[in-house]
């Protein structure tokens, strides 16, 4: 599938994987792409990107993924402004990483991770990327739909693509129970999505990052990051954004590819 000519949207583009993608996307020469995130620094993306790229394809969009209207209102003005979105990369998310059941040696108690942390991190990291991506093919359908077409006929080429961010965190890792839960359903649900879609003409698939030099790894601490994460990972170093973004572009654009690509740098679970 040409991603030049198509239109996207990128969540969690201020900063990581997600701006790596988004900024990618723009160089490869799409119509327009959505950048979204809670933070207002992705309206200076939608700056820069503008400012680099001929037509103004950025259009910034700022507000929580986890709401149905914020999502739907993000979905129909990229519609309004470009046409129907063909590129999603629903790449925000959150960790909130403790061990699941933690004793106390002075009172003898164990305490167990919060429900509501764990509600938090599977509604951010799993439901919302889903709905997004739901939104997506509905958006698909309904524009084939006006144009008379019905199930898609592989002498049209691909109509779109969902990219959705896994981690290797989805095979199992101490301190993240919620994150871990969240990735591996996002599993699941390409799986699924994958037999629906292509319906439409929408591929979807899913990258398992190692771990990356993002805001999120880093808030671990360097030295959480020197002593469990750099040890186990074959380079020895952080995985760069653009080297994700590079890999989801090759996901999005080589319609080969299907299932889960794992961009982890050879990192393995330390026992």
């Amino acid at each position: 599938m040409l991603i030049e000519g198509k239109v996207a949207i990128v969540t969690g583009a201020a900063s990581g994987i997600g701006r790596a993608t988004a900024e990618m996307l723009a160089q490869k020469g799409v119509k327009g792409i959505g950048l979204v995130d809670m933070s207002e620094s992705v309206e200076e993306l939608a700056r820069e990107i503008n400012e680099a790229n001929p037509g103004n394809p950025a259009r910034a969009f700022i507000g929580d993924t986890t709401s149905s209207e914020f999502r739907k209102s993000v979905f129909n003005s990229m519609r309004d402004s470009f046409g129907a979105v063909g590129i999603l990369v629903p790449a925000a998310g959150i960790t909130r990483d403790a061990i699941a059941v933690k004793m106390n040696r002075e009172s003898g108690e164990a305490s167990i991770y919060p429900e509501e942390k764990f509600r938090l991190v599977t509604e951010v990291n799993l439901v919302a990327p889903i709905y997004w991506s739901l939104e997506l093919v509905a958006q698909q359908a309904e524009e084939r739909a006006e144009r008379g077409l019905n199930k898609w006929d592989p002498e049209e080429g691909m109509q779109g693509a969902v990219v959705f961010i896994g981690s290797v965190a989805s095979q199992g890792n101490k301190g993240q129970v919620a994150y871990a839960s969240a990735k591996a359903g996002l599993e699941g649900a390409t799986a699924t999505l994958s037999k629906e879609a292509i319906f439409h003409g929408v591929r979807c698939g899913i990258i398992h990052p190692g771990f990356t030099d993002t805001p999120m790894v880093r808030a671990m601490g360097e030295e959480k990051v020197k002593e469990y994460i750099l040890p186990y990972t074959e380079i020895q170093r952080l995985v760069r954004p653009d080297e994700i973004a590079d890999a989801i572009c090759f996901m999005i654009s080589n319609s080969a590819v299907s299932g889960a690509l794992w961009a982890d740098a050879g990192w393995h679970p330390h026992p």
